[in-house]
Formats: structure tokens, sequence, C-alpha cells
């Protein structure tokens, strides 16, 4: 974006838009955000804008706990969602919530990854995580790196740098290509394949976030949730599921 092109959305004049540019004139308080306003700042680096600028931060950041309205939809949200897995993460993807849906999925998986926080990224495709049983594996690393590189854009975080560096470097398995096809839901989306041992399901994604958040919590909340993407997917969780409350019943018992 030019200077002209943001002065003019921004309804400024190039002039004040270059000086503020060169630090010859400090922006106001209002200048300050209408400018964060339309070049897409996200909260967190409003408040530092603002704070360079000599101003107190204007959102607030508060943790999940304290946001009780909006923990209990997100918890509804999640809930209501299964026998499906969905699950909220902040802006590092690490899970802060989750409905803790069909344990057959982590099944294998290295206790370190699963120990809090877990993050959702390094779960899913680490080697010693879900990697090694994710039947299309590349494709599904380069949805992940793309997503992350979406973030960096907007934020030059050292954690999400630190994240994507680590991805790139783990290991493609055996047979975890998968390249799509033209038929089933690759036709229009990536779907995160994962072999378990009552066979392989697929998921299709969909990513919620809030629509007029006001703090820096909230803001930088997504809800991932999964949908199955074919039949043998349902086929395959209602197993899972009634394994799970066979397994519950005989603990009952006992």
């Amino acid at each position: 974006m030019t200077q002209a092109d943001l002065a003019l959305s921004a309804n400024s004049s190039t002039r004040h838009i270059s000086f503020l540019e060169t630090g010859r004139s400090a922006p106001s308080r209002d200048m300050v955000m209408l400018l964060a306003e339309h070049l897409h700042v996200p909260l967190r680096d409003q408040n530092t804008l603002l704070l360079a600028a000599g101003f107190a931060p204007a959102f607030p950041e508060r943790s999940l706990m304290e946001l009780a309205s909006a923990r209990v939809a997100v918890e509804q949200i999640l809930q209501a969602h299964k026998p499906y897995p969905a699950f909220a993460v902040d802006r590092h993807w690490n899970v802060v919530l989750s409905n803790s849906a069909l344990p057959q999925l982590y099944e294998g998986c290295s206790p370190d990854l699963l120990r809090k926080p877990v993050n959702a990224v390094r779960l899913i495709l680490h080697p010693l995580g879900m990697g090694p049983r994710i039947e299309n594996f590349v494709e599904w690393r380069a949805h992940t790196v793309a997503v992350l590189c979406q973030q960096l854009e907007a934020s030059a975080d050292p954690t999400l740098q630190s994240l994507l560096a680590e991805v790139m470097t783990y290991p493609v398995p055996a047979g975890g290509v998968g390249l799509a096809t033209s038929d089933g839901p690759q036709r229009y989306a990536t779907p995160l394949q994962i072999a378990t041992r009552l066979g392989t399901v697929s998921f299709l994604n969909t990513t919620t976030v809030f629509g007029t958040p006001a703090d820096v919590t909230l803001s930088e909340l997504a809800l991932e949730i999964l949908f199955p993407a074919n039949e043998q997917t349902v086929a395959v969780v209602k197993s899972m599921v009634d394994e799970e409350a066979a397994g519950n019943v005989m603990q009952i018992h006992r």
C-alpha cells in the first residue's frame, strides 16, 4: 500500500502520512487507531503502536477464565460438536479448550506432546505424534505452512517463526504423500486423513473466530472444528464411540 493509498483510505493527506512515517509529526491517539484499522493491525500490535506513540493501550488482555461469557460460548460449541473433534487454540496454536473427542486418534503419541499446553500443529505433524499416521502428510504440512506464513505476515511473532522452522524439518513418513485427486472432498478443500487401528478417518476443518473482539486474548482465539469428509469416517467414528462407551461400562462394573 502506497502512502497515497493509505491516505485516501484513512481520509488523510499524503503529506501528513509522510510526516508521520518520517517522524516529523507525532500522531494523535485517534490517528494511531485509524491507521491501525486500515492496515488491519492485530489488537496486540495496536497496543504496541499506542505505547510507542506515548498513549495507554486500548485493548485489555485477560485470561479465557476471566472472559466467562465467551468461555461458555466456546465450550458450548465444542461440546455440541461431539463425537467429532473440536478445539480452541491461541495465537501460537496451543490448545486452550477441547471437547476431548475420539481419544483413539492420539494413540501412540509421545506423552510429552500430550502434556499441557498441547500444541495442535506439533501434535499433528511431529514424528513422535500423529505425523506417521497422517496419510496425506505432504499436503497437510503444506496447508499448515501456508496458514503459519499468513499469520507471520500479520505479525512477525518469533514463536510462530520457530514453529514454522520446526515444522519444515519434520521428515515425510512412508506413505505420507497422498496427493489430492479430482475425486472426493479433495476437489475443494484439503482433508486431514488419519490412519487409526479402526480404519482411516478423513476430516474437513473449519476455523471460527469471534467477529467483534475487544480483548486481545479473544481476538487471537480460533476454534478448529473437524467434520467427517466421507461415510467411512462416520462409520469409523461410530466404532470409536461404541468402543469408548463399552470401556467406560467395564470400568463402572469393576
